[in-house]
Parts: C-alpha cells; structure tokens; sequence
C-alpha cells in the first residue's frame, strides 16, 4: 500500500477526508483500511489516515490487502506508539494516541486542509481509564470546533434517525425531553437535510414518547404539554412537512417505505432499534451542525474479535461514501445560495 507521510491537502475539486486512528486495539484501523481498499476504486477523494505509515503498512500486510491507490498518506507528527497491540482491550497509551488522531482531525479540518472527518470507533471505558471525561466522539468534536448547537443523526436503509436525547438513561429522558430541545431538533435536521442531503422541501416525523403518542394523554402528558408545542412552533419556522408526534410502533414502517426524510426520536433505543435492523450492519453516524463533515460507523469496537481481521467494513465503507456525498452537497448548497 503506498502511504506516504505528506498529509497535504488535495488537489483540484477533490473532496478531502481525514480518517481517526480509531482504537488499535480494536477493529477500526482493520475496518478502515478494508472499506478504503474499495472506496477508492470508484471515489476520486483524496484520504489522509492520522496514523503513522509503519503501523498501517504493517497492518496492510497482515491482512493481505492488495495495492490500493496513491491518494491515501499519513499524518501523525508525533511519537506513535511502538510495540505489539494486544488486541481486544484498551490501553492507556493506544486511547491517548487515538484522542490525539481526532484533535489532529478537527485542526487539519478547521484550517481547510480536509473537507470531512471519518472517526472508526474507540472505547468509551478505556476513554475513563485513560483520564478522558470525553461522553463520545459527538461531544468531543463539538468541543474541539467550538459547536454550540450539534444533533447526531443515523442513516441506514430509507432512514435518517435524529435524537432529542442521545446516551441519556431511560430513567431521565422525559426531563430532558424538553420544548426547546425538540423544536431545535426539528429545525437542525430541516437545515441539515436542506444542506447536507440535497433535499429542498424536508418531510419530517416526530415520534410520541409514550406508547401510543400518549393517546390523548391517558398514557402520559409529554406528548400535549410538551411535542406538540414544539412542532407548532417549529412549522412557523420553515416551510418542511412536519407531522407528528405519532406513535413509534406505526410510524417506523411508513419510514421504512421512504414516506419521510428523517425520522425525530425521543431517545436513542426508539430510533437506532429500527435502523440498525434494517440497515444490516451498514449504518452510518452523522454529527449535524458541525463546520466540517463528520460520519462514522455505527459499531464499537468489536474487542471480540479484534485481531482476527475478519470484521465487516460495510459500515466503514457507508461512512466514507456518505462523508464524499454530504461534503458534495455543502458545496453546491454553498454556489447555489451565493449566487442568491
């Protein structure tokens, strides 16, 4: 595999992604090279691993991978870890060296040397381990852009999931499902959907929190006293098709059918069930409201079988695809409203 360790910014119109290390000591720099091996054959994007050269070349052998394209180099102007990765638990030194490959992300990003980010998975118990009070990659990179206002979505199959609440327990999600955060739910995904996916009049499904959308309150008030407000006030802010809230349990398979553009979900188990049974495997995490692109795979790390290289890279494979196609879709959304 030629790398070289220039981590220039590409040439000509072509889009550029910069891909984190990812956790070593689980499947993502497997997952990575594997779905670039593919993605490069047909895509004319230019890719920088944030790694060193030694560590993707020797992981490259091991798995036998062919010759890929010369798009691809290595940036990581640090020490990188040396020694045998002992695959299937994190390290402190591994987890420092992949919090680094992100932080190196988002500047090469905001500096406009990369036009999107593709983040393979890390670990979140060996993030605390580690010494990071990081919640996720989502939270971090907001962090590091300075983002205020951020919403992740997931995309598989017909759906665009988008979570009011992300890693919330159960236990307190009506407290944070609020009227502020739905409406400003509703319109990040409006905006995004407009900008980001090409589509010039979103139709968006907002889901009850209770089952049954609360029916008219006997099964909870969240829905009266909380939605449908925000929905309303949402509709006097753009001229989408917005619906709802509406009960889960029927709604899903009308999304499934492709009678909406994204589906706006009370927590995470209501919408990302549905998606990632669908999707198969190859569902793909987008950070909303970021100055810069940002996908990833919709897995962990996959400490089981880690080192076996036998992981799937559909979802890397997506990841990639949808970084090239959203970064697309910002520029001709960018020409087209100057030009206006």
């Amino acid at each position: 595999m030629p790398i070289s360790q220039s981590g220039k910014p590409a040439s000509g119109g072509r889009c550029r992604i910069a891909v984190t290390l990812g956790d070593p000591a689980g499947v993502g720099p497997e997952v990575a090279l594997k779905a670039l091996h593919q993605f490069l054959k047909k895509s004319s994007a230019e890719v920088i691993l944030l790694g060193s050269e030694s560590f993707f070349k020797a992981l490259a052998k091991k798995m036998k991978l062919g010759a890929a394209p010369s798009r691809i180099s290595c940036y990581f102007p640090e020490k990188f870890p040396s020694g045998k990765i002992v695959y299937g638990r994190s390290e402190n030194i591994l987890t420092r060296a992949a919090v680094r490959s992100i932080e190196m992300a988002v500047q090469l990003a905001m500096q406009g040397r990369v036009d999107a980010i593709v983040t393979p998975p890390i670990n979140k118990a060996g993030l605390k381990a580690a010494g990071f009070d990081i919640p996720g990659h989502t939270e971090y990179l907001a962090e590091l852009s300075g983002t205020k206002r951020y919403e992740m979505m997931l995309v598989g199959g017909s759906l665009r999931v988008v979570l009011v609440t992300r890693h919330t327990p159960i236990q307190n999600v009506s407290g944070k499902v609020t009227r502020r955060r739905v409406k400003e739910t509703i319109l990040m995904a409006d905006q995004e959907l407009r900008r980001s996916f090409g589509i010039k009049k979103p139709r968006l499904v907002v889901c009850g929190l209770n089952p049954h959308a609360g029916e008219s309150g006997t099964i909870g008030r969240e829905e009266i006293q909380v939605i449908e407000p925000a929905v309303r006030t949402a509709r006097r802010k753009t001229d989408a098709l917005i619906v709802g809230p509406l009960s889960p349990d029927a709604l899903f398979y009308d999304a499934y059918l492709g009678r909406y553009d994204a589906e706006i979900c009370m927590y995470h188990d209501q919408g990302l069930i549905p998606l990632k049974m669908i999707s198969r495997g190859a569902g793909v995490n987008v950070t909303l409201g970021l100055p810069f692109v940002r996908t990833s795979p919709d897995h962990g790390t996959a400490y089981d079988i880690a080192g076996r290289f036998k992981a799937d890279p559909g979802s890397m494979l997506e990841a990639l695809n949808l970084a090239e196609s959203i970064s697309n879709n910002r520029k001709k959304y960018e020409r087209s409203h100057q030009r206006s």
